[in-house]
């Protein structure tokens, strides 16, 4: 299955939440930033309110796109052991890379919402969404964040590893992919139009957003 560009991907996912619609008490939280457009098709269909949840990945030094990790706002961490225990990595380079993208996620948080404060998440049905899930560790890191808060978690993306909706599976996170390739390589080779989701994009699409449900 290959998607036109994000948007596309998010009605599609939209058509499979329909019993979700205007559902009570529930919100769509994106993963930024591929994950908003994404996340925002899916709020509009389903006449829900949209907001962000940041998540970083912890590149590895010297291979910054192999993540060792992932990082939210509220400190949630998940690692990568094997990438760890593999490549040798330290405790001094894994608490550099932590505290550079706290930094990151600090700076975002400021940029995305514009001085509006977050949605509140407390007893409420999440449907966190982005735009595709290889490892999933960003995903993880931030259903463990949610937990202790969220009523119910739904992780929602376009295509995701068959391994990782197993993993999540076992780990008892409801999952809804629309295609779970075995084979999976980069999540860009899933869409035809795969650009960076810029940060103005973001800030107008969460501005649009509140402008709705208010």
């Amino acid at each position: 299955m290959v998607f036109e560009d994000r948007y596309d991907a998010g009605r599609q996912l939209a058509s499979r939440l329909e019993f979700l619609r205007s559902q009570p008490n529930t919100i769509v939280l994106a993963l930024p930033r591929g994950g908003v457009p994404v996340g925002n098709e899916v709020a509009r269909a389903l006449n829900l309110p949209l907001d962000i949840f940041l998540v970083r990945k912890l590149g590895t030094p010297g291979q910054e796109e192999l993540a060792l990790g992932a990082l939210t706002s509220d400190g949630t961490t998940v690692f990568n052991a094997d990438v760890i225990h593999d490549l040798h990595i330290s405790q001094s380079a894994i608490d550099h890379v932590i505290a550079r993208e706290k930094v990151e996620l600090q700076r975002r948080e400021e940029q995305y919402r514009g001085g509006e404060p977050p949605l509140p998440l407390e007893g409420q049905t999440v449907i966190l969404v982005d735009d595709g899930l290889a490892t999933g560790a960003s995903m993880l890191a931030a259903v463990r964040a949610l937990r202790p808060v969220a009523k119910r978690i739904i992780v929602a993306a376009p295509v995701a590893a068959s391994s990782t909706c197993n993993d999540f599976r076992r780990e008892g996170i409801e999952i809804l992919a629309l295609d779970t390739p075995a084979h999976f390589g980069a999540v860009g080779a899933f869409y035809h139009d795969f650009s960076q989701t810029t940060d103005d994009e973001v800030r107008t699409l969460l501005a649009q957003s509140r402008q709705h449900s208010n």
